[in-house]
C-alpha cells in the first residue's frame, strides 16, 4: 500500500499540460504511466534517483540519475513506464507541450537557425548530452521547476507564467547542449571533416548529415572547416568533384552522365552548369577539343 502520494494534474491548457508524480512509497509492483500525446514535445525532468524507462512505441528502456532530464518529441500518442528499485521515491515532472505551438514560438520559416533547432527538437537531439548520457538539470532549470511547483496564482496570470518559465527552460536547454558542441570541437575536427568529405564528396553531402555523423551542431563543423581552410564545405566539395570530373572527361568511353552521377550529381544539367561555370566550358565542348 502506498502513503502520502502526490500526484496530479498541475496546470493544464489547450497547448501545455504539466503533470507532478510524486510517490513517496511505492511497492515493488507499482509502475507509473506517463502518457505522450500525438505532435507533442515532453520535457521530462526526473527528481529521484534510479529511475527506469520503458517507451512501448520503440521499446528502448532508460535508467536515470537523479536530476537528469531529457526532451523528447513524440509523433504518434504513446505511453512509457517509469518506476525506482528497491522502494525508492519515485518522483518527476512532466511538461508536455503541443508540437503547433513550438512551431509557433521558434518559427523555423524565419531563419535557418531557427529550423536547425526545431529540427533537432524533431529527431530528439536532446536527450543525451554526451552520446550516451542524458543531460543534468542546471541549478537554474531546478530554480524554474521549483518556481512551477509553488506557483498558486489560478487563470490568464498562471498561464502567461507557465509559458514564460517553459521559454526560459528550451532556452537553457538550447544553450547547454551548445555549449556541449563547443567543448567537443577539437583540433583534429577539421581534419577529421575534410578526411570524411573526401571519401564521400560524390555524394549528395551536406554540413547538416556531417554534423549528425560527428555529434556536432552544423554551425561549429563549418565555422571550424572554414577557420582551418579558409573555404566553405560546400565550395571544396565543388573543387573535389570539378577535379574527378576534368580528370574523366578524357576518357571518351564514358558517357557524360556517367561522369556527373560518378561526380554526385543526380542529374546532368546541374553537372554540365557547375562545370561550365568552373572551367569556362561545357563538358562536351572540353571532351571534343582534347
Amino acid at each position: 500500500m502506498r502513503s502520502q502520494s502526490k500526484s496530479g494534474l498541475l496546470f493544464r491548457s489547450e497547448d501545455i499540460k504539466i503533470i507532478m508524480q510524486e510517490d513517496l512509497c511505492p511497492d515493488k509492483s507499482f509502475k507509473s504511466h506517463m502518457l505522450e500525446g500525438k505532435s507533442s514535445f515532453n520535457l521530462l525532468f526526473l527528481l529521484s534517483d534510479g529511475i527506469n524507462l520503458e517507451a512501448h512505441d520503440c521499446g528502448t528502456q532508460f535508467i536515470f540519475k537523479k536530476n537528469q532530464y531529457i526532451l523528447h518529441y513524440s509523433p504518434e500518442e504513446s505511453v512509457a513506464e517509469l518506476w525506482t528499485e528497491n522502494q525508492e521515491i519515485l518522483r518527476y515532472l512532466q511538461i508536455q507541450i503541443n508540437y503547433q505551438y513550438i512551431f509557433n514560438l521558434i518559427n523555423p520559416e524565419l531563419n535557418r537557425e531557427n529550423a536547425e533547432i526545431l529540427e533537432n527538437m524533431i529527431h530528439n537531439n536532446f536527450i543525451f548530452l554526451h552520446k550516451e548520457t542524458p543531460p543534468d538539470m542546471t541549478v537554474e532549470m531546478h530554480m524554474i521547476v521549483k518556481e512551477i511547483l509553488g506557483y498558486t496564482k489560478r487563470g490568464i496570470m498562471q498561464k502567461l507564467f507557465i509559458e514564460a518559465k517553459i521559454i526560459k527552460l528550451l532556452i537553457l536547454i538550447f544553450e547547454q547542449f551548445n555549449e556541449k558542441n563547443i567543448l567537443e570541437a577539437t583540433p583534429q575536427t577539421p581534419e577529421m571533416i575534410r578526411k570524411f568529405i573526401d571519401e564521400n564528396y560524390h555524394r549528395n553531402i551536406k554540413a547538416e548529415e556531417i554534423g549528425k555523423y560527428f555529434g556536432l551542431n552544423q554551425n561549429i563543423i563549418r565555422k571550424e572547416f572554414k577557420t582551418q581552410y579558409h573555404t566553405t564545405i560546400a565550395h571544396y566539395i565543388l573543387e573535389l568533384r570539378m577535379l574527378k570530373a576534368k580528370k574523366l572527361i578524357t576518357d571518351k568511353e564514358i558517357m557524360i552522365k556517367e561522369i556527373a552521377i560518378e561526380c554526385g550529381y543526380e542529374y546532368l544539367q546541374n553537372f554540365t552548369r557547375a562545370f561550365k561555370k568552373k572551367f569556362g566550358v561545357s563538358p562536351e565542348s572540353l571532351r571534343n577539343n582534347k
